[in-house]
């Protein structure tokens, strides 16, 4: 339930106030082990909600003195290459559910999860102890979500009115009813399916909110944490907006300094009403970018469908099986990670391939933040090679030597200027 507040806030409030047309902002995965940390350091999640309202203060704060500028400093290559992780990831994490394999939580995308399961150790045991009903559920999604990207039915207008991911959707919910009457021991259900709180009435919707406890205010502890918060959200919050920008089909640039006023007014909301820490998306902001969002107004009806479904047919969101939301993150996952991105980055020279490969792997077998900290030191040791070589030439012609300083030398060239 959390989680959905989150949502509904990133939709809705972060989406009103961020200056990003595509970008779309929700509960983040990258902060997963540090919230379990938390709550479990201050001791309830009522205390670890009060430091998520002071974390959206300090983002407030950061985006009013303009600190978002600093998102304009991360290497291209290192922002190529933390897309293509992610779309490689949601690949990985997926085939488990796919395989009907549903012990993992679907939002984990670090490497070490949280039941001592790595991604690669996760897909054996999918592969060993798989559930047979969830194989043909994926089969039949992934058919209609290529089927409905052929030029036929995507300019269709009477195909295209309902998105592919609805129809793959609606069609895993219908399989897995019609095992009922042909094989009942294949039905899915249980951990297979989406878990929704379902509420007896709508007076029993005071009961879905959590409020803050700010009884430890006084304790470091409690700021540690909650500038922790405010920082790693604020990062990850920028890198998602930095790609959203270079996805989106219109090239249009987004102010970072509103985007961190948006994140801060948003975590400070979800903190005060029970919900997770919020960032800025990029699987969110991808599915976005390629269902054909153009403005903000779909994260923001996004997070409104959320809390309007939440309260309406929870029972029949239950019904849909992870098998065939998983077959949906493929496509997302394939249209990040496309072996076309990979020739074209070559094809940049070796400075700009391997810091966007080293991000790759490193964001693959750690997490998204620790894979971006390596990726940005590798890019930047680039960055100074690069300055090494191209500041100082020297020539020779017949015994007259130019030398060319061909911009601002500092410290840094004084070991090539006295070769």
């Amino acid at each position: 339930m959390s989680g959905l507040i989150a949502g509904i806030v990133g939709g809705i409030i972060v989406g009103v106030l961020s200056g990003s047309q595509v970008s779309v902002s929700g509960p983040a995965a990258g902060l997963t082990v540090i919230v379990l940390d938390s709550i479990s350091s201050l001791g309830t999640f009522q205390l670890f909600l009060a430091t998520l309202v002071i974390a959206g203060l300090i983002q407030l704060g950061l985006g009013l003195v303009k600190a978002g500028i600093l998102g304009y400093y991360f290497p291209h290559s290192v922002i190529k290459g933390m897309l293509s992780a992610i779309g490689l990831i949601l690949i990985l994490k997926q085939i488990p559910h796919a395989l009907g394999y549903d012990k993992d939580q679907m939002g984990d995308l670090a490497f070490k999860q949280l039941d001592n399961q790595n991604t690669f150790s996760e897909i054996w045991l999918a592969i060993q102890y798989f559930s047979p009903g969830a194989i043909p559920i994926v089969i039949v999604a992934l058919a209609i979500l290529i089927g409905f990207d052929h030029p036929k039915i995507k300019h269709n207008k009477v195909l295209s009115a309902v998105p592919a991911a609805l129809w793959a959707v609606l069609a895993g919910i219908v399989i897995n009813q019609f095992y009922g009457f042909i094989k009942p021991e294949w039905i899915l259900k249980d951990e297979h399916l989406v878990t929704i709180p379902v509420l007896g009435g709508f007076n029993e919707i005071g009961s879905l909110f959590t409020f803050p406890d700010f009884s430890l205010i006084t304790t470091s502890n409690f700021w540690v944490i909650a500038v922790t918060l405010a920082i790693i959200g604020s990062i990850e919050s920028l890198l998602s907006l930095e790609a959203a920008d270079k996805m989106d089909p219109q090239k249009r640039i987004s102010p970072a300094s509103r985007e961190l006023v948006a994140q801060g007014v948003g975590n400070t909301v979800s903190g005060l009403i029970g919900g997770l820490p919020v960032t800025a998306v990029i699987v969110r902001t991808t599915a976005n970018i390629t269902s054909g969002a153009k403005t903000k107004l779909s994260a923001i009806l996004h997070g409104i469908l959320l809390a309007v479904l939440v309260l309406a047919i929870p029972a029949m969101l239950n019904k849909i099986p992870l098998s065939c939301l998983a077959a949906v993150l493929f496509i997302v996952g394939f249209k990040l990670a496309k072996p076309s991105i990979f020739v074209h980055e070559w094809e940049k020279g070796l400075d700009q391939f391997l810091p966007f490969v080293i991000t790759i792997l490193a964001i693959l077998f750690t997490d998204l933040l620790m894979g971006i900290g390596i990726g940005m030191v590798v890019g930047m040791f680039f960055v100074i090679k690069t300055n090494f070589q191209e500041a100082i030439t020297l020539t020779e012609r017949n015994g007259n030597y130019l030398l060319k300083l061909h911009k601002d030398v500092s410290f840094l060239n004084k070991a090539p200027l006295k070769k």
